[in-house]
């Protein structure tokens, strides 16, 4: 053996939460295996790690972090088990418990909603902490389906009175005309994200009914014009699609015992050519006023399928290229 090679071990107190540990076929340990020096054994009811001491020391509080987490009855996914690597690589392995203390709320289905990165556990401090809140960055990063969540339980203990959720439809333009049905009809193909996203948090019937008492509103941006939103709790989604006009007529909506949530990616801006986006413009006129905080995700928040993270990296690079071509 090595002259540093070191050995640690971690209990476990029942051999079913072992494998709730390792999951399937031991698909965890091979991975945490993978990325660091370290070989791992498992022995009834006690995990061995051995392997370079400065690797066994960063595993072995891995694995007690996690190990605790099964306490809460949470079992780590395989996606969960490479978030947590990455933070236990850059030193941060003691904050994955502070993910799972924090319980937004429950589906109609039982399941917990909580932040699964620690930019999204800031992005929901922010929420608790502020009347307007930016959720800025790519797909997948969960910023919409917090702020349902957080509004949801801001609703349920009677801090605000409704749920006002809209977006812009920006490829409507003229083309509205030509669909079928009433205007309800011809946007709610626009809204159908966030009707989707209501459907799992308060099932289908408890939104229906909510929506039939006037107590949650799903409407396209063009309809906040000219209204007060007073004791409510606004999502404005897809605000990359604003224009300056728009982001400043929905700011100004907001009335007193309301707050607001802003969601957007500015990687994926559909507006017209020559036509600024609202929310590029509103982080440098905003940047500085009390009461507004902008959170900032990435693709290290995804919390999709891995791919989807290693897409957003791919289209980071080539903008990068293109747009060091074209300075040259």
């Amino acid at each position: 053996m090595r002259d540093n090679t070191a050995e640690a071990r971690v209990a476990v107190d029942n051999i079913n939460k072992m494998t709730s540990l390792f999951g399937n076929r031991d698909i965890n340990a091979k991975y945490i295996e993978e990325q660091f020096d370290v070989r791992i054994v498992t022995r009834n009811d006690e995990i061995s790690i051995i392997g370079e001491e400065k690797d066994v020391k960063t595993v072995e509080q891995l694995l007690n972090q996690m190990v605790e987490m099964l306490q809460k009855d949470d079992a780590p996914t395989a996606n969960d088990v490479k978030y947590f690597v990455r933070l236990a690589k850059n030193g941060e392995g003691e904050k994955i418990n502070e993910l799972y203390d924090d319980v937004v709320c429950y589906t109609h289905r039982g399941k917990p909603i909580k932040p699964k990165t620690i930019g999204q556990k800031l992005y929901t401090l922010a929420m608790k902490k502020n009347d307007i809140v930016f959720g800025i960055g790519p797909a997948g990063t969960g910023k919409t389906y917090l702020a349902m969540a957080m509004a949801v339980t801001a609703f349920k203990e009677k801090e605000v009175n409704r749920i006002i959720l809209t977006r812009p439809a920006v490829e409507a333009g003229e083309k509205l005309g030509f669909l079928p049905g009433d205007l309800q009809d011809k946007v709610d193909p626009y809204l159908r994200p966030l009707y989707d996203a209501l459907y799992d948090i308060l099932g289908v019937e408890a939104f229906r009914r909510y929506m039939e008492k006037g107590l949650i509103e799903v409407a396209p941006l063009a309809y906040m014009r000219g209204r007060t939103l007073d004791d409510s709790f606004v999502i404005l989604d897809e605000a990359q699609n604003t224009t300056s006009e728009q982001m400043k007529m929905f700011l100004t909506r907001l009335g007193f015992g309301s707050k607001a949530v802003v969601t957007g990616d500015l990687t994926q801006v559909d507006l017209p050519k020559g036509v600024y986006s609202g929310l590029e413009e509103v982080r440098e006129i905003l940047k500085d006023i009390k009461g507004i905080q902008f959170v900032y995700l990435d693709d290290k928040d995804v919390v999709r399928h891995e791919v989807v993270q290693r897409i957003i990296k791919a289209y980071e690079r080539f903008d990068e290229k293109r747009l060091k071509k074209n300075v040259e």
